[in-house]
């Protein structure tokens, strides 16, 4: 029988435990998305609440909006002679 290095036999113990983890950790993601997928009330919520977070105020006028009623061209033509 031949000897086994010692740092194999962990290296491989280190990975099986690793391996477990990101099982554990996979198990855990599946369970919160069958929750979402069955009710997804609490996502809807949290996302409303980040796009409140970051939309401009109702009496601020968007930058991005043109001030006049023509539509701002999306694209800038610039001639080359």
């Amino acid at each position: 029988m031949s000897d086994v290095d010692p740092r194999l036999v962990a290296a491989i113990d280190h990975l099986q435990r690793a391996a477990l983890e990101l099982i554990a950790a996979a198990r855990s993601a599946l369970d919160v998305a069958e929750d979402l997928a069955r009710d997804p009330a609490p996502l809807q919520a949290m996302v409303e609440g980040v796009l409140a977070t970051f939309a401009p105020a109702k009496d601020e006028p968007d930058p991005e909006e043109p001030t006049d009623a023509r539509p701002r061209a999306r694209v800038q033509r610039i001639r080359v002679d």
